[in-house]
């Protein structure tokens, strides 16, 4: 499992270190961006890896709209 974090890290930080150099300095928020965005992807594959029998977005949806359904008379 250590393997797949330090792949997932190594991954992330080799698309920062490409994408950095091609935004100029003057474009702060863009940078801001791509740290936040690149942080996020980063986290969400850590749990994807820690907790591989989570249920996906579909079953997730289903899950919350059942009662609407039902409600509905569906």
């Amino acid at each position: 499992m250590i393997g797949k974090i330090l792949a997932v890290t190594a991954v992330s930080l080799l698309i920062i270190g490409f994408e950095w150099p091609k935004i100029s300095p003057e474009h702060k928020k863009e940078r801001a961006a791509l740290l936040v965005s690149a942080a996020l992807a980063w986290g969400l594959w850590l749990v994807l890896i820690l907790f591989p029998n989570l249920p996906g977005p579909t079953e997730l949806m289903e899950k919350w709209l059942r009662p609407l359904v039902g409600w509905m008379g569906g």
